[in-house]
């Protein structure tokens, strides 16, 4: 972490580590796919905002099925609404026909930590909150409060 970390997504530094805008949450972590466009335009609000962040490249630093767990619960979601069905691993494994209840739950964690790039992304998290942060509106959702 430090000043000049850039570009962030890639090198795995935080965001900015400047001063914190007011109001500016501290410990707001982002899960990337540095390949993502979409993980790479959160980053660039992010920086442009200002925001420390650290960034975790799920695809290298899997998730364990207690992160996924807190994470959904924070994004207030079912391991289902964040999976990826049209990656190859999805539908090989035959997800989309999976049931999505509560006894299946941990199936879906589980295929999800076994194959990480099933995860939406980005995802961002701060304190109790979490979003998918796939549009620029979802990213400004965790800036304000």
């Amino acid at each position: 972490m430090g000043f000049g970390c850039r570009p962030a997504f890639l090198s795995g530094c935080a965001g900015p580590a400047g001063v914190v805008g007011v109001g500016m949450m501290v410990g707001m972590e982002i899960w990337v796919n540095p390949a993502c466009s979409k993980c790479r335009s959160a980053l660039s609000l992010l920086d442009a905002e200002g925001v420390r962040y650290t960034v975790r490249r799920y695809l290298e630093d899997p998730p364990t099925a207690a992160e996924v767990e807190e994470v959904l619960g924070k994004l207030g979601l079912e391991p289902w609404d964040i999976t990826r069905l049209g990656e190859r691993q999805a539908r090989e494994l035959g997800m989309a026909e999976w049931p999505r209840t509560v006894e299946e739950r941990g199936r879906w964690i589980s295929a999800l930590v076994a194959h990480p790039v099933l995860i939406q992304r980005p995802i961002i998290t701060a304190e109790e909150r979490a979003v998918v942060g796939r549009s620029e509106e979802a990213v400004r959702q965790m800036l304000e409060e």
